[in-house]
C-alpha cells in the first residue's frame, strides 16, 4: 500500500505542498488474500469407527479444522486439538483437491501440530512474520474453513490486546495459554488451526480459540484468540525435528502482578508473579520456593505482562539452570532453579473453549 504524504516546502514565492509517495510495505485485504489463499487449507481428522454387526470398521470422518502450508516439504501447521484421536488425516487445498496427509507431531500444551502432504502436491506457501511488532488497533485477516465446509473463508478484524494469560483449559499439563493474540476478527468452529495474517501477508498468529459465552451463559462477541507466531516457529521446529515438545517445566500456580495489585496489597515489586501453589515434586519445590514468594525476574529478566513466564521459560531446556530473583516478604534474594520437564498425559486433556 502507498501512502500520499503532504509535505510543505518553504521557499519562492510561499508556501508550497506537495504529494510525496511513501510505500508501506503492506497490501490491501483482497492483495493479501489472493497471495496467502492458495496456502490454506481444511484437515480432516479421520477416525476409524468399530466394526459392528458383522461389518468391517470403516474410517469416518470425526472434525475438520484449518491449516497453512509453510514450506515446499508439505508441512502444515494446525492445532493439536484438530487432529487429536485421528487415526488418520486428510488435507483439502483451496482449489477443492484432497490429498492423504500423514501426522508429522503434536503437543496438547501449546495446542499445535504438523501434518504433511506430498511435496509434489504443494500449491503455495505462507511465511511467519514477527509477533512482537504486533501493535493493539492493528489490522489482521483471519483465513479458514468455519465448521468444516465453508473452506478459505476470510474475516477481518483488529488486534484487540496482546499478552492474554488469563485462559486455561483447567489442566496445567496441558493447554497453557499464555501471551495470546486478542482479536476480533470472526472464527468459529472448523477454522481452528487456521493462520492470523498482518496486511503484508504473513502469519503472525494461530487461530485458537475464542469466547462465546461469559461465566453466566450470557453470549459475548468478539473475543478470538491466536497462539503468537515467535511461540508456533520454536514449537514447529521442533515438532518437525522430534515429532514432539519437550517443554521447560517449573511446576508452581501463580497470579500476575502489575502495579495496580501492588499498590493494593503493598508489595514490593510492581511486576512478576505471586506464587500460590508449589507442586509436591516439582522443580520449584527442590528450589525450596513457597507460596506468596514474588518471582521479578528469570536470569535477569523481568517478568511483564508482555513477557510473561511461560514466554521466557520457553527459551529453556529441562536440565538448565536458572536463577530466579525473588521476594520474601520485603527481603530479596536470588534462587536457582533446575528447570524440569513439563508432564503430559494427552489422554487427559481437553479443549473447554475451542474453535
Amino acid at each position: 500500500m502507498t501512502l500520499l504524504l503532504a509535505v510543505s516546502i518553504i521557499g519562492g514565492p510561499g508556501l508550497v505542498t506537495r504529494a510525496v509517495a511513501q510505500d508501506t510495505g503492506e497490501m490491501t485485504k483482497v492483495e493479501v488474500v489472493e497471495k496467502v489463499a492458495p496456502a490454506v487449507v481444511t484437515v480432516i481428522n479421520i477416525a476409524t469407527a468399530p466394526a459392528l454387526f458383522g461389518q468391517s470398521a470403516e474410517p469416518q470422518a470425526q472434525g475438520a479444522g484449518t491449516g497453512f502450508i509453510i514450506d515446499t516439504d508439505g508441512h502444515i501447521v494446525t492445532n493439536w486439538h484438530v487432529v487429536d484421536g485421528g487415526s488418520s488425516f486428510a488435507v483439502i487445498l483451496s482449489d477443492g483437491t484432497q490429498l492423504d496427509a500423514e501426522l508429522v507431531g503434536s503437543d496438547a500444551r501449546d495446542d499445535l501440530a504438523v501434518v504433511k502432504i506430498d511435496p509434489s502436491q504443494v500449491p503455495a506457501t505462507v511465511s511467519f512474520g514477527d509477533s512482537s511488532t504486533l501493535k493493539p488497533g492493528q489490522d489482521v485477516l483471519a483465513i479458514g474453513s468455519p465448521l468444516g465446509a465453508f473452506s478459505n473463508s476470510v474475516t477481518a478484524g483488529i488486534v484487540s490486546a496482546l499478552g492474554r494469560n488469563q485462559l486455561s483449559s483447567g489442566n496445567a499439563s496441558c493447554q497453557n495459554y499464555s501471551n495470546l493474540i486478542q482479536h476480533d476478527a470472526a472464527i468459529n468452529h472448523g477454522n481452528s488451526g487456521g493462520p492470523l495474517f498482518n496486511m503484508n501477508g504473513e502469519v503472525i498468529g494461530v487461530n485458537t480459540l475464542g469466547i462465546p459465552t461469559d461465566q453466566n451463559g450470557q453470549p459475548v462477541q468478539g473475543l478470538f484468540f491466536a497462539v503468537p507466531s515467535n511461540t508456533v516457529q520454536v514449537a514447529v521446529q521442533q515438532l518437525i525435528e522430534t515429532g514432539t515438545i519437550t517443554q521447560a517445566w517449573v511446576g508452581i500456580a501463580f497470579y500476575s502482578i502489575d502495579a495496580s495489585l501492588a499498590n493494593q496489597y503493598q508489595l514490593p515489586a510492581d511486576h512478576g508473579i505471586l506464587i500460590s501453589e508449589v507442586q509436591s515434586g516439582s522443580p520449584a519445590a527442590d528450589a525450596g520456593l513457597q507460596v506468596e514468594d514474588i518471582i521479578t525476574s528469570v536470569d535477569g529478566v523481568d517478568i511483564t505482562p508482555e513477557n510473561d513466564l511461560a514466554s521466557i521459560m520457553f527459551n529453556y531446556q529441562p536440565g538448565d539452570v536458572v536463577k530466579l530473583t525473588v521476594f520474601r516478604g520485603d527481603q530479596q534474594q536470588d534462587i536457582d532453579l533446575t528447570v524440569g520437564e513439563a508432564p503430559l498425559d494427552a489422554s487427559q486433556c481437553t479443549l473447554d473453549a475451542g474453535e
